[in-house]
């Protein structure tokens, strides 16, 4: 049984300078970022419709936005799914992820710590 003091350094496990991300890794995790944001904006604009009813205007411009950034998000994640060569589950886990609000940004870090982002896998 090992005991692990405070100031030991962390496990090999943890550090993510193991596994560097991969200019196609860096692709994916921009388009879930923005993907995310997108959704926020449009989170925002519908509050602004449907909640103080002021303007209708920040739903038509993120909707928009969200939709092309969402067909992005999608051909982004099949290609770098085909080219970082991920698992069934991992492709599947990232393309329901861009359904529901705001989970591509913590798929995309848990990508991001499992290495499925690195090109050296």
């Amino acid at each position: 049984m090992r005991i692990i003091r405070i100031f030991d350094p962390p496990p090999e496990s943890c550090l993510t300078s193991l596994h560097p991300i991969s200019p196609m890794g860096r692709v994916f995790a921009w388009t879930a970022f923005f993907e995310a944001l997108t959704w926020a904006g449009l989170l925002l604009g519908m509050w602004l419709k449907y909640g103080p009813q002021t303007t209708e205007s920040v739903v038509w411009l993120f909707g928009r936005l969200h939709g092309v950034v969402f067909m992005a998000y999608v051909a982004v994640t099949v290609v770098a799914a085909l080219r970082l060569r991920w698992p069934w589950w991992a492709t599947l886990l990232a393309l329901l992820a861009a359904v529901p609000p705001l989970v591509t940004l913590p798929l995309e870090w848990w990508f991001r710590r499992r290495g499925l982002l690195s090109a050296q896998r």
